[in-house]
């Protein structure tokens, strides 16, 4: 599944281990997804994510409050893992992608996979922070077939 990963997506998730390790977590969860795609800062998730108000330092803020901060640096050296919610978020993600007929996995399919499971923390964030996660899907849906318009 890696090898369908655009550039941009391969990006979000080296930044979601950034953000885990910010955290002293082990391994990377769909909150730490979500701050990959906002730190992304230009494919189509994080341009959703902005339209909606959804900002860094906002759900920064909740992932601590949510989940807290783990009891030990993480080693920078040692490669991570995806928690089983993360799992599930890319796995959500290839399955976006395939629906959609696309041979590859996007920002887009991230953020369509990240909102597909509504007890995560990354979708509690978003609800708590005024985005409608039907409307999350809706408006990356919009912003994808404008983009596949030009």
């Amino acid at each position: 599944m890696y090898e369908k990963f655009t550039t941009r997506t391969r990006r979000v998730v080296i930044l979601a281990q950034e953000e885990a390790k910010a955290f002293n977590h082990g391994s990377i969860g769909p909150e730490h997804i979500l701050l990959g795609l906002i730190r992304e800062g230009e494919a189509v998730a994080a341009q959703v994510l902005r339209n909606m108000g959804v900002g860094l330092e906002d759900v920064r803020l909740r992932v601590k409050e949510l989940v807290g901060l783990g009891d030990a640096p993480v080693d920078p050296r040692q490669p991570m893992s995806f928690t089983p919610s993360g799992a599930k978020v890319l796995e959500s993600a290839n399955q976006e992608s395939l629906q959609r007929g696309r041979d590859y996995i996007g920002t887009e399919h991230l953020l369509l996979g990240l909102v597909r499971d509504n007890t995560s923390v990354a979708s509690q964030i978003l609800v708590g922070l005024g985005a409608d996660l039907g409307r999350v899907a809706q408006a990356t849906d919009e912003l994808v077939q404008q983009y596949l318009a030009r």
